[in-house]
């Protein structure tokens, strides 16, 4: 392979493996937590030429739904967030929309942010576009940390919102794009924690056994790779 070629592929690879622009965001209490640039790489081991199979479910940003089950709830908002196709016709904007209209109105602005942060800027957007760059996350472990239940029973009355539960989050984030219509995959493991607010209703129609469901809403999303343990 001629050394420019090489120079081109590795660029390209460092573009769909790292094209995160994290904003360094100081919060309130308990999901106050510091955020900073995504600077890792994945190893050249991660990194193959082999086709990976189509995500499922359509290309483009897609309502987060049955939000009713706090594991569950964390799971999906997990998969939205990361999951974007660039070749999709929308934008990071579109993507963090859904997320948006899940997400509890007490802590909207700072989550937004959070959002923001795990998506592409919309010049590094651009950039993978012309690579047909996609990603989407399988997820490992899901979890409630230690660490929240210390924070729940140290915090003051009304730091953390009733009904708050978090759960960390591990597995693979995954993206794949083209060059010279070659596909090029990489994966990297990833952490991180939702902050999840659910309410508990009673349901118009129950499930079998009983009246009550929850409702649960975003709340906040850790930095990445610095969740709560």
């Amino acid at each position: 392979m001629d050394p420019t070629d090489r120079r081109r592929r590795a660029a390209l690879i460092a573009a769909i493996a790292g094209g995160l622009v994290l904003l360094i965001l100081v919060g309130v209490g308990i999901f106050g937590l510091l955020r900073g640039p995504d600077t890792s790489a994945p190893s050249p081991s991660t990194t193959t030429t082999t086709p990976t199979p189509a995500i499922t479910g359509g290309i483009g940003p897609r309502p987060i739904v049955a939000l009713d089950e706090p594991k569950e709830s964390a799971a999906a908002v997990a998969d939205a967030t990361f999951t974007w196709d660039t070749t999709s016709g929308y934008s990071p904007s579109d993507y963090a929309q859904e997320l948006a209209d899940v997400t509890a109105s007490i802590e909207a602005d700072a989550a937004a942010t959070d959002v923001r942060a795990y998506l592409p800027t919309p010049a590094a957007w651009a950039q993978l576009r012309t690579h047909q760059t996609r990603q989407w996350l399988t997820i490992d472990t899901i979890s409630i940390p230690d660490a929240w239940g210390t924070a729940v029973a140290q915090a003051a009355p009304g730091q953390i919102p009733d009904g708050a539960v978090a759960y960390t989050i591990t597995g693979t984030r995954h993206r794949d794009g083209i060059w010279n219509t070659e596909p090029v995959t990489t994966a990297h493991p990833v952490a991180f924690t939702v902050f999840l607010t659910c309410a508990a209703e009673r349901s118009a129609v129950p499930p079998p056994g009983t009246g009550i469901t929850e409702t649960c809403q975003l709340l906040r999303l850790s930095q990445l790779d610095n969740p709560l343990r």
